[in-house]
C-alpha cells in the first residue's frame, strides 16, 4: 500500500478549512502513550504464547499470532472481525478452538499481562490535549489499530492514566474489521459514527498507518515526537508537530456545543 507524497516540516500544511470539525480520532500508541512498542509486542506475544505452552510450542504460536497481525494488516475484504481472522487461523493451523483460546486468553489478561506494565509511560500532556477535545464537546475516538482485544487496549490506556475518559468509541480486535493502513479502517469508523470525513481530524505518530486516513477526505496532523516513518519523504500531511504543538492545535478547535 502507497503511502499517504512529500510535506514540509512546518503546521500547517495545507490549510483545510476546521470550522465543521466534530470528532477527533486518536492514535494510542507514541501519540497518547509513551511505550516501547518494540519490546512490548515480543513481551506481549511471548506470554500469550506460554500459556497455550502444554499444546502448542511457543515459538509456533508466535508465528501464527504475527502471521495473523500479517494478514490483519493486509486484509480488504472486511467478512470477518479482526478477532475472528484470529479465531479461524488458530482453529485452522494449531487446532485451537475458540472457547480455549479464549480461556486461556483470560489467563493470561490476569497474570501476565500486568507484567507488561513497565513498557509504558504516562505521557501528562495527553490528558490536556484530550481534556480539551472534551470541553469543546468533540467526539473523541480511540483509533488504535485493532489488532488487540479490548482488555489490552483499556489496559494501556490505565498504565497511561487515560481509561477515564469517555471515548465515543474505541477500536480494538472485536469491533472491526480492518486495520491501519487500509483506508476501509476509517470509512468504517465513520460509517459507524455517522461523521463526515470533512468534519474529522486523524491524530497520530506513523506516517503509513495514520495518514492513510487522508486517503478518504479526512484531515490529518502528524505528532512527530516519536515519528513512525515507514515512507521516508513519501508522505503528506495537513498539520505537523510535537505535543506542544498538538495541544496549541486542539486549543484552536471549535466549539461544538450541544450539536455534535
Amino acid at each position: 500500500m502507497k503511502c499517504a507524497s512529500k510535506t514540509p516540516v512546518s503546521t500547517p500544511c495545507l490549510n483545510p478549512d476546521l470550522s465543521d470539525v466534530r470528532a477527533v480520532f486518536f492514535d494510542l500508541d507514541g501519540t497518547l502513550l509513551n511505550i516501547q512498542m518494540n519490546a512490548f509486542v515480543p513481551q506481549y506475544l511471548q506470554r500469550v504464547a506460554a500459556c497455550f505452552g502444554d499444546l502448542v510450542a511457543p515459538e509456533q504460536m508466535v508465528d501464527v499470532l504475527l502471521e495473523t497481525t500479517w494478514q490483519l494488516l493486509h486484509a480488504d475484504d472486511g467478512s470477518r472481525t479482526n478477532e475472528q481472522t484470529y479465531l479461524d487461523t488458530l482453529r485452522q493451523r494449531l487446532a485451537v478452538g475458540p472457547e480455549l483460546y479464549r480461556s486461556r486468553l483470560q489467563v493470561f489478561l490476569s497474570e501476565g499481562l500486568p507484567q507488561l506494565s513497565g513498557y509504558v509511560r504516562p505521557l501528562p500532556l495527553a490528558r490536556k490535549i484530550l481534556q480539551q477535545c472534551f470541553d469543546r464537546d468533540l467526539s473523541v475516538v480511540l483509533a488504535t489499530n485493532p489488532v488487540f482485544p479490548r482488555p489490552v487496549v483499556d489496559a494501556r490506556l490505565r498504565w497511561g492514566g487515560l481509561i477515564d475518559f469517555p471515548f465515543t468509541w474505541v477500536s480494538s480486535y472485536e469491533n472491526s474489521r480492518y486495520c491501519k493502513p487500509n483506508p476501509r479502517y476509517f470509512s468504517a469508523l465513520l460509517a459507524e459514527l455517522q461523521l463526515d470525513p470533512a468534519c474529522v481530524i486523524m491524530v497520530g505518530n506513523d506516517t503509513e498507518h495514520d495518514l492513510a486516513a487522508r486517503q478518504i477526505g479526512i484531515s490529518t496532523f502528524l505528532v512527530d515526537t516519536w515519528m513512525e516513518n515507514r515512507c521516508g519523504d513519501d508522505f503528506v500531511t495537513d498539520f505537523r508537530g510535537d505535543h506542544e504543538a498538538l495541544f496549541s492545535f486542539v486549543c484552536g478547535l471549535p466549539h461544538r456545543g450541544g450539536n455534535n
